[in-house]
Order: C-alpha cells, then structure tokens, then sequence
C-alpha cells in the first residue's frame, strides 16, 4: 500500500458525485427558466392518452387479476431457480434432484390452492 491516507483515495469518487449531481442540477435550472411557460385553460384539463376523460380512472378490478399477476411473478422466479440448477444438475445429484422436487412441489400446491379458491378460473 501507498503512504497516501485512505480517504484521499475516494476524492476522485467524491468528485465524480460533485460532478454529476451538478450537472444533473444545472439541466433542470436551465430549463426551468429557458422554457416558456404560458398556461391557457385547454392546456390545464385532465388528459389521458389523448383523448378526454370519461370517468373517474380509479376502477375496482376483480381480485383474480392480481392473484393472476402475483402467481406470473412467482412462476418467474421459479425459473430464476431452476437455471444455475439445471446447469449444475450433475454436481447436486440425487439431493439437488430432492430439493428441486420439493420447490416444484410448494410452487404446484399454490397453484392448486389458487385454482381451487376460483382465482384461475379461464373462461
């Protein structure tokens, strides 16, 4: 190591940091005050997509939506799992096979248990 006192060794962090957030800073004070700012009543109405607005945009939505969504998250990284295990399927052997069983196992009688209480239900 260097005679150099730890802390000298993050200035060039430090200053990168001091960098950016300033940048980041001046941009938006720039344009803050370069933009022109001329509000009329038509450009202050609620917009969505647009087209104007029809109803009010907080809908109820049947909870099997999002039993639907959560169960896509799960499956997701139910894959994120089974990848490295798949790759190192011979080192694991017949316990990595186990385990592996087991996680499929819990994922499928939440499925089933979904499915049952009518969240799945695909008509």
């Amino acid at each position: 190591m260097s005679n150099e006192a730890v802390p000298l060794n993050y200035v060039p962090i430090l200053v990168f940091l001091v960098v950016a957030v300033g940048f980041g800073l001046v941009t938006l004070l720039a344009g803050r005050v370069l933009r022109p700012s001329r509000p009329y009543k038509a450009k202050l109405k609620a917009y969505e997509s647009g087209s104007p607005l029809f109803s009010d945009a907080r809908l109820q939505f049947p909870i099997r939506y999002y039993i639907i969504a959560m169960l896509f998250v799960i499956f997701d990284v139910e894959i994120v799992f089974m990848f490295p295990w798949a790759v190192e399927f011979r080192k694991l052997g017949l316990l990595g096979l186990l385990e592996m069983g087991f996680f499929i196992g819990i994922l499928l009688v939440g499925f089933w248990y979904a499915w049952k209480k009518g969240a799945l239900e695909w008509d």
